[in-house]
């Protein structure tokens, strides 16, 4: 009788304690009720089968130009920089493989750093809208847990790209619950915040979680997530794809060893900020699991953006707008662009600060200039992995063309990557006027790249480190994933 009653009382003692705020999180709604629930339940539930062949066409292209952004990324100095402290730091764990470093591995956790940092260190990995990088934040971390598995249980490449679809998925909802999330954005990185979440929903799926540890892992996640703009445009910017990577591997981990967390992290609290923190208008909504053999997967509604040169997204829109100035001045001068035939240049781009820098100093500001690309377009007819190399940064024709760059912010071309556009006017010396405009770049969802021009992306990226006959084989390999028995064969091509 006494030990009944302890065990009734002794709850009372703890809400008396406890802020009204809390107590109200804890007597509703029902845990199955809740919107951090039904995410945990969908990642548990779903299956291969609700991958359409859209799904996995769409998702394989991601996997292989990610690979291929990885590779040359592992060439930059900030890779370099990345890889020398886990080295120097860590104690050896040869698990997991790390891209363009034959023979190199680490832990699971820290070669989905690196390899993160590798994917966005040039800032050439396809982005989405609302805005995000979704791959290089899930990829890494499904790579190097693939490698962790033992080799009679290494996922299947279906079960592979079911996980890859899971981490794109989990990142797309929870960016359509907030219309900030749709802008280009001020204040947290995007992939620091969702893509942390996408890589512990993609882990959790192929660790094949309950639904609770599902749960759990996005609640873990939720506590590792998180980057500010601020850094934007330096090197530590491809840390956040790092982390994203790394973090959310750890947190689907430390759900698999029974750690826990909120509950309620998704769900909207009063008094209480969940992953609401990172979003002030966040209005979430239960995620619906897949019924049947049926399951609308993002991905099939709305296709990727990849990138034809390494640069902020926003950048393409002014590049190919210039580009077709270029031509046009080629067209009625000597085949060549002089500065002298320039008098004023005009740019109409949506109003951020993060991408207007009239001087660029580094390459990772250049590939942030809307100022920048369009004098490189303007001046070359095209922007390219080349252009941000120093040599093509000092030339004093470009830097004599960014001194006569002006900015305007029409109220009809918002920072959004989805209703935005680019427009160049170019005062010549003469007094003529010629103007250039992109609603669409090549490349973007709505106009996306061929195979065969994401195949030349990929030869020319992992060319620069892979022998031609290796990326032939990752090409084939890729195009072939869902229906290998077990992903080794697409684990050793990166080793």
């Amino acid at each position: 009788m006494i030990s009944t009653l302890q065990k009734t009382i002794r709850p009372m003692w703890a809400v008396r304690g406890l802020h009204k705020s809390a107590v109200e999180v804890l007597k509703c709604p029902a845990p199955e009720d809740t919107v951090t629930a039904s995410f945990g339940k969908f990642i548990s539930e779903i299956k291969p089968q609700h991958l359409s062949s859209v799904v996995l066409h769409r998702s394989k292209r991601m996997v292989l130009d990610s690979i291929g952004v990885g590779v040359i990324g592992s060439t930059t100095d900030v890779f370099e920089l990345a890889l020398q402290h886990c080295q120097h730091m860590y104690a050896p764990d040869d698990i997991s493989s790390v891209y363009g470093r034959r023979g190199t591995r680490l832990s699971p956790t820290l070669a989905a750093f690196v390899n993160g940092v590798a994917t966005h260190s040039m800032d050439f990995d396809d982005t989405w809208h609302p805005a995000t990088h979704p791959s290089g934040a899930v990829l890494p971390a499904v790579l190097a847990l693939s490698d962790m598995m033992p080799t009679n249980r290494k996922p299947s490449g279906l079960d592979f790209l079911l996980a890859f679809n899971v981490g794109l998925e989990i990142q797309g909802r929870l960016m359509r619950f907030s219309n900030e999330a749709h802008n280009i954005p001020k204040r947290f990185h995007p992939p620091s915040v969702v893509g942390t979440m996408g890589s512990a929903a993609a882990c959790a799926r192929l660790l094949s979680l309950d639904h609770s540890q599902c749960s759990h892992a996005l609640a873990i996640a939720a506590s590792l997530s998180g980057a500010p703009m601020a850094n934007a445009a330096t090197q530590s910017k491809p840390l956040h794809i790092g982390n994203a990577s790394r973090l959310g591997l750890e947190a689907a981990l430390l759900a698999s060893r029974g750690l826990e967390a909120s509950p309620l992290v998704l769900d909207a609290v009063a008094g209480v900020a969940g992953f609401s923190a990172f979003y002030e208008d966040y209005v979430p909504q239960p995620l619906k699991s897949p019924s049947g053999d049926s399951h609308m997967f993002l991905l099939e509604e709305q296709d990727i953006g990849f990138k034809r040169f390494p640069a902020h997204l926003g950048m393409h829109w002014v590049a190919d707008a210039a580009a077709s100035v270029h031509k046009l001045l080629v067209g009625v001068g000597p085949g060549t662009i002089s500065p002298a035939q320039i008098q004023d240049i005009q740019l109409r781009v949506p109003k951020s600060k993060y991408i207007n820098r009239p001087f660029p100093e580094s390459e990772h500001e250049a590939r942030h200039s809307f100022q920048f690309n369009a004098c490189s377009a303007l001046l070359d007819g095209e922007v390219t992995v080349q252009s941000f190399t120093p040599s093509a940064m000092s030339r004093p024709e470009l830097l004599a063309l960014l001194s006569r760059v002006h900015m305007e912010h029409p109220h009809d071309n918002p920072a959004n990557f989805n209703r935005m556009y680019g427009e160049v006017q170019v005062t010549l010396a003469g007094g003529d006027i010629l103007k250039g405009r992109c609603d669409t770049f090549y490349g973007h969802w709505r106009n996306p790249l061929t195979n065969e021009s994401l195949r030349k992306k990929f030869r020319n990226n992992a060319g620069t480190v892979l022998p031609s006959e290796k990326v032939e084989k990752l090409i084939d390999v890729v195009d072939e994933l869902d229906k290998h028995e077990n992903c080794t064969s697409l684990l050793s091509q990166l080793q």
